[in-house]
């Protein structure tokens, strides 16, 4: 029998898996191979995952149960140190916390395209191939998520306009900017990065989310698409 999606995937050394699939037993297994190491018990970390979550009934009983209390459930297994793993599911579980009460006041506030230019020159400006990166933004302009859409050679990425918007919607946004490189040094934006923006700012007033700005980086220069009047 093959082993379980989430342990296949965690030892594979592939990172193009879509974890907002994945099931909490597979992000707990996940976290108890820890690095990819693979769990030698009957039914490996998925199995432990399950029980684990059925010990102390289901996800909210494991967000609150201390080191002493997972380690004490955990098995022994060869190069697995119950106490070790235990921290790093109580860690995850506080940088969730941490992250959801997090607040707004801290979240960076992206007022123009100077802003997101900033933001983008210090992230895609060097790059040697093209990246595009959508930016949801709440209702005050900050920095909810920062998300690669696409990533593509010299010659740029291919995407279509609801690759964008399927980010935006799983942000919550209240509206979302586009940002990418050009590679060649030439911030202006190409016939192709204009017609794109206009078919994303379409789409975008269909599910009532403003696509508010697109801005092309070089290292040390930037420039918006100019963007569309949508009637």
């Amino acid at each position: 029998m093959q082993p379980a999606y989430a342990e296949r995937a965690a030892n594979d050394g592939s990172t193009s898996f879509d974890v907002e699939a994945l099931t909490n037993g597979d992000l707990l297994a996940f976290l108890l191979n820890r690095g990819g190491a693979t769990l030698l018990v009957a039914g490996g970390a998925t199995a432990v995952a399950r029980n684990l979550l059925d010990a102390l009934g289901g996800l909210s009983g494991l967000s609150r149960a201390g080191v002493d209390e997972l380690a004490a459930l955990l098995p022994t297994a060869k190069r697995f140190v119950p106490a070790e793993t235990a921290r790093s599911v109580a860690a995850a579980f506080e940088l969730g916390r941490r992250a959801a009460t997090e607040p707004s006041s801290e979240r960076l506030r992206l007022r123009d395209s100077r802003d997101v230019a900033a933001w983008g020159m210090a992230r895609l400006g060097a790059l040697e191939h093209e990246e595009l990166w959508l930016l949801a933004l709440d209702g005050q302009n900050r920095l909810r998520a920062a998300r690669r859409v696409a990533q593509g050679g010299l010659h740029g990425v291919s995407l279509r306009a609801a690759d964008p918007l399927r980010h935006a919607l799983r942000a919550a946004a209240s509206g979302f900017i586009l940002i990418h490189n050009h590679p060649s040094g030439d911030p202006r934006p190409s016939p192709e990065d204009v017609a794109f923006t206009r078919a994303v700012a379409q789409a975008a007033v269909v599910v009532g989310m403003p696509l508010l700005d697109h801005v092309v980086v070089t290292r040390d220069a930037f420039e918006s698409v100019p963007m569309p009047e949508i009637g």
